[in-house]
């Protein structure tokens, strides 16, 4: 059995930057109200109405094959995790694929909120480990400001569009992805999702009126669980796999407020020179954000190094992953 490890990782963000000034022109917020709350200074907003989620990925995706030396047509699998696909059908992992040329790739999308990243990392992992398959892609993407509603202070302060990837390959060394928990829980659900759009509550008249087609979120009830469920299940991993915070190089976890990273890196006793962070230029991107960590942090990673995963998201989901970096920083 092989293991499954990283050996490319790559990230996209639109160029245009909305700013906690500019959202003071939009909504009753202030600049140091959102920077206190939460962290982030700016996100990016994908202003071109002819582009998609999958040509956000696309990007990425593309840079992967770039970095990696390979074309498209060699990656065998490709898992897109998103909250915002092109379409309800087909899965925008089949446009991706489409658009890039990997005409040999088969794949799908995962949909597990913020959490849907590690989720298909996990998830693809498995599948390499099988030794089926030698090169899989797990795309993280999210276009958040096309169901964002810019009159509702409460949520549009947080999001933006950003897609990252990483390339999966089998390797006999001592490196990848190392073990995984991941939870679930559905009576999060009220606390967080979108009303209307699904078979519960289908497109009308009335449900565009009364614009519940935009993300709704009860910041305090989801607040308390994220603090929690991602604290606890990062140090659960390491309890799990004799983990001591002098073992680990850094944690990864999922940008959706200062807050709730700073609570997971006490409760892992880690000091902040060993955390990822990027909400202050990007907000929550969902399932974009942990790859752009990485992709960003990657200059400053070693082969071998420890690295932790963390995440949450509606639904409720939440997971951690520990990882062996596979290769050093270029």
């Amino acid at each position: 059995m092989y293991n499954a490890v990283i050996t490319a990782v790559a990230g996209y963000v639109p160029e245009t930057r909305l700013t906690n000034f500019d959202l003071e022109k939009m909504v009753d917020t202030t600049n140091e109200w959102i920077l206190t709350r939460t962290g982030i200074q700016e996100r990016r907003i994908e202003t071109d109405p002819q582009k998609a989620n999958s040509d956000m990925a696309v990007e990425a995706v593309k840079l992967i094959c770039e970095k990696r030396g390979i074309h498209p047509s060699e990656i065998d699998m490709l898992l897109c995790a998103t909250v915002t696909p092109d379409y309800t059908f087909p899965a925008t992992a089949n446009i991706i694929t489409a658009k890039i040329g990997a005409n040999n790739a088969w794949g799908y999308d995962i949909e597990a909120a913020c959490s849907g990243f590690l989720f298909a990392l996990g998830t693809a992992a498995q599948f390499v480990q099988t030794g089926r398959y030698k090169k899989v892609v797990v795309v993280g993407s999210d276009m958040m400001s096309r169901i964002i509603d810019y009159t509702d202070r409460t949520t549009c302060i947080i999001f933006g569009d950003g897609a990252g990837a990483v390339l999966l390959e089998p390797t006999e060394e001592d490196l990848g992805v190392k073990d995984f928990i991941f939870y679930s829980d559905g009576n999060g659900c009220k606390h967080l999702h979108m009303k209307a759009g699904g078979s519960a509550l289908p497109p009308s008249i009335d449900t565009v009126i009364q614009r519940q087609h935009y993300v709704y979120q009860e910041g305090q009830a989801v607040f308390k669980q994220a603090i929690y469920g991602m604290a606890e299940v990062s140090a659960q991993i390491m309890e799990r796999n004799n983990l001591t915070s002098e073992d680990i190089a850094w944690l990864v976890p999922h940008q959706a407020n200062k807050r709730i990273i700073d609570a997971t890196a006490q409760r892992m006793g880690l000091s902040p020179d060993k955390v990822m962070i990027n909400i202050q230029k990007y907000g929550n991107t969902t399932g974009g954000t942990i790859p752009l960590l990485l992709w960003e942090y990657e200059p400053l990673l070693k082969k071998g190094d420890n690295l932790i995963l963390s995440t949450f998201g509606g639904g409720f989901t939440w997971g951690s992953m520990w990882i062996k970096w596979g290769y050093n920083g270029k």
